[in-house]
């Protein structure tokens, strides 16, 4: 029978295995991370915040890249932790359409966000004499709010085409709620949701190649310039090409994984790779940018050990 998916009461996510006693060991792992993933993102985001040598351009966009760091994480942990516990893995169908608004427009809002610091870096060392003209108060301000309005409408208009579809099953083979896997039960015609995912997906691969370009252009000036100058620059921008390349890997593995049959590969593994982008890159930012450019390290250091 064709069913609606406003008639469709529930999903059920059938990936979760039955783990026995095992379950509260996974609970306290994942419960831990997620600590850990709120307490570095808070941290930096408060640092960043209070303290007014950090109120550049850099910084500002670094601080909306953790905050997007705690919406994702919060759109996926608590789900997570509960389902780990809970024998029945049943999502009522309005909050398995939230959470997929949540990962996606996390997702976007990263991209976004890491095109926004690419442009930032690129202005900053190739351009560094319009660097000020170009990048005002003003631009700030209207990057970070376009970096976030543009991921809310579009997964606003994915969302609005997957909840209208007729749908002829309720079982999602993922531990959370995605969008493919929803398209893939449908009965009636897909045709405009895939072509709006495959333009979604292009203007998402654009930006990946931007940003590519974008260091492509700083390594080339950075390396024609003097020993300090590389040094600097290479330093400042390593951890922004490392988080490009960690995220853009996660989101990969989790394409493929929706794309092609991978019933040949452990559950257990799936499971990880599925949970690989939502999960590591929240943490490995904070440790990245929080390690790696030396005056937020030194901020951090303040902080933590009570010297401002």
């Amino acid at each position: 029978m064709k069913l609606n998916s406003s008639a469709v009461s529930h999903f059920t996510l059938s990936a979760y295995v039955d783990t026995g006693p095992w379950r509260y060991f996974f609970f306290l792992i994942v419960l831990c991370l997620y600590v850990l993933i709120v307490l570095s993102n808070v941290l930096l985001v408060v640092v960043i915040c209070v303290n007014r040598s950090l109120h550049e351009p850099m910084y500002l966009f670094l601080c909306s890249l953790f905050v997007n760091e705690l919406y994702g994480s919060t759109g996926l942990f608590p789900f997570l932790l509960l389902h780990i516990l809970w024998d029945s893995h049943t999502v009522a169908a309005p909050l398995c359409f939230l959470q997929v608004f949540c990962v996606y427009t996390y997702a976007s809002i990263q991209f976004s966000n890491l095109c926004v610091i690419s442009y930032d870096r690129y202005l900053a060392i190739c351009c560094p004499l319009q660097y000020n003209t170009r990048m005002t108060s003003n631009t700030v301000v209207m990057l970070i709010a376009l970096s976030w309005f543009y991921p809310f409408l579009a997964i606003c208009s994915l969302i609005s085409l997957s909840a209208s579809l007729r749908l002829c099953g309720n079982i999602i083979n993922k531990v959370y709620c995605d969008n493919y896997s929803i398209v893939k039960l449908a009965c009636s015609d897909t045709t405009v949701n895939n072509v709006y995912g495959i333009f979604y997906t292009f203007t998402t691969v654009a930006l990946v190649i931007l940003i590519l370009y974008t260091y492509m252009k700083i390594l080339k000036v950075c390396f024609s310039g003097s020993k300090q100058t590389r040094q600097k620059a290479v330093s400042t921008c390593s951890p922004h090409l490392a988080s490009i390349i960690n995220f853009s890997s996660g989101c990969f593995f989790e394409i493929v994984q929706n794309r092609f049959n991978m019933k040949h590969v452990p559950n257990m593994l799936r499971i990880f790779l599925s949970l690989y982008w939502l999960t590591c890159q929240p943490l490995f930012n904070p440790l990245m940018y929080g390690l790696n450019i030396t005056k937020i390290r030194i901020t951090c250091k303040k902080v933590v050990f009570g010297k401002i």
